[in-house]
């Protein structure tokens, strides 16, 4: 059977989800397995998963297609190796998740560092690797070893194994001295360190590289201490059934190479717009976005597209100046061809309005022209790409792609063969030749990232809502408990 994932974050549902399978075991005849079996038994006869994680880039979120993160992935195949359903429960810190898969889970996938030495809980095989990394705030004399970090603010996140590498590190340098917090996440604690609360920050270099994107305020300054290992925790007492499996599971993940690609998928690449053009990007998106963020909004509601995507292809195309003129014509906010628009019904390219309706009814005209075999987000960035090179271009490289063995249908391919339009050997067997290819395979890119990081700018809003509800007149100091030197 797929698995599915249900997101829930009240106690309530998840105490009424435990009750029910109580009483589902108690009326069900037992399998017959060992003790050390119950727990895995318990999970096939109630027939879910029941996974404790945290809602961050690096375990789960919502994507624009649904739930994501590399945990979530992780859990979910799981989830399909044994052949039940998933609920998952995102609500917590690094210690409520813990508390929970003691008290009531079934694990803990939540960027969780082994640690055998924690009373309640076991852990599977190591996962990935977790390297520890000081961030520091632009600005800052960029500290390069662990003597230049004597009066610096820092802070990390209780429970996530930095702390440990701190208290290791501070049996040699007993002056060290640090803040930790159980209530922030890593993009939090990176906005205290761009806002100048802290100095600088102790947190694993592929958080760092997921979020680095929005926060250009915040500098990488070197590794501490020797890596940790990621694991998932389970509840002891309960047998060891559920536990082999899962390492099972790994290992065949491993294997396979499976895990390694899942790895690099998510954490393989820096998505890194260099610090300037980001910055630049993010006051632009402060200053002159919401001029016309409505705009793009009724746009999109127009044309079922997210309204962030369309002002991420806007900016790319313009950076939301609505009198922006090319060399080769094209005019507007979303740089409109006279031709193009005369289609759209367009009568003034440089009226903001009429520009983004326009480009909003292009980008989808593109995308319906596309064939259906295209599917998903392949189908968003190819229909992006040809709002860049043009429809014929695109197919020419499809076309390549299918000469070269790729599959015309997947973006990651179609991307690779783009660039070869600018060479002979290759644009002198398509229907419309030669193309500066590479162009849209950055245009895509680029819009991608802008999209993240606006998406970002929106969920930090309702994060800092959500935290202030949380904390209700908190300072910015009462979130940390300071750890002090042992001098």
């Amino acid at each position: 059977m797929p698995a599915f994932a249900t997101v829930s974050s009240r106690r309530l549902w998840r105490g009424t989800a435990l009750l029910c399978s109580a009483l589902l075991l108690a009326l069900l005849p037992h399998h017959g397995g060992t003790p050390e079996e119950a727990h895995l038994d318990e999970v096939l006869t109630r027939d879910f998963l029941s996974v404790h994680t945290r809602n961050t880039p690096t375990t789960y979120y919502e994507g624009r297609e649904g739930p994501t993160g590399f945990e979530y992935e992780l859990v979910r195949r799981f989830a399909n190796h044994l052949g039940v359903s998933l609920t998952l429960d995102a609500d917590h810190h690094i210690p409520g998740v813990l508390e929970a898969v003691r008290e009531e889970g079934d694990l803990g996938a939540a960027a969780l560092p082994l640690d055998p030495t924690l009373e309640g809980v076991l852990f599977s095989r190591p996962i990935m690797l977790l390297q520890p990394l000081l961030v520091y705030r632009r600005g800052l004399h960029p500290p390069e070893e662990i003597e230049e970090l004597e009066g610096l603010e820092i802070g990390t996140l209780r429970g996530s194994g930095t702390g440990r590498v701190l208290r290791e590190l501070q049996v040699e340098h007993p002056w060290l001295s640090w803040k930790e917090s159980a209530e922030l996440e890593v993009a939090e604690l990176l906005g205290q360190v761009a806002g100048g609360t802290l100095d600088a920050a102790v947190i694993f270099e592929h958080q760092f590289h997921l979020n680095r994107l929005f926060f250009p305020e915040v500098e990488d300054g070197f590794t501490l201490g020797k890596p940790l290992s990621l694991a998932w925790a389970f509840p002891a007492g309960r047998g060891l059934g559920l536990v082999g499996e899962a390492n099972r599971f790994l290992d065949e993940l491993r294997r396979s190479e499976e895990l390694d690609a899942l790895v690099a998928r998510y954490f393989g690449h820096d998505d890194y717009l260099e610090y300037v053009g980001a910055r630049t990007f993010i006051a632009h998106a402060r200053k002159r976005l919401p001029r016309y963020s409505e705009l793009f909004r009724e746009a999109a509601r127009n044309t079922r597209f997210d309204w962030k995507l369309l002002a991420a292809l806007g900016y790319q195309e313009s950076h939301w100046e609505p009198r922006a003129t090319s060399p080769t014509g094209v005019r507007g906010l979303m740089m409109l061809t006279n031709a193009t628009a005369g289609d759209l019904g367009v009568d003034n390219r440089l009226d903001p309005a009429q520009s983004i309706h326009g480009g909003a009814r292009y980008l989808r005209q593109i995308e319906e022209r596309l064939p259906a075999s295209i599917e998903g987000e392949d189908r968003l960035f190819m229909a992006m790409a040809s709002y860049n090179v043009g429809l014929g271009h695109l197919y020419d490289a499809r076309k390549i792609t299918e000469m070269r063995g790729g599959d015309p249908d997947r973006w990651r391919d179609v991307r690779d063969s783009l660039p070869l339009l600018q060479k002979r050997e290759w644009h002198s067997k398509t229907r419309h030749g030669y193309a500066r290819g590479g162009e849209p395979v950055i245009y895509v890119r680029n819009i991608r990232r802008y999209y993240e990081i606006l998406a970002y700018l929106d969920r930090s809003q309702e994060q800092f809502h959500e935290l202030n509800a949380r904390l209700p007149d908190r300072a910015d100091g009462e979130l940390f408990e300071q750890v002090p030197p042992v001098l």
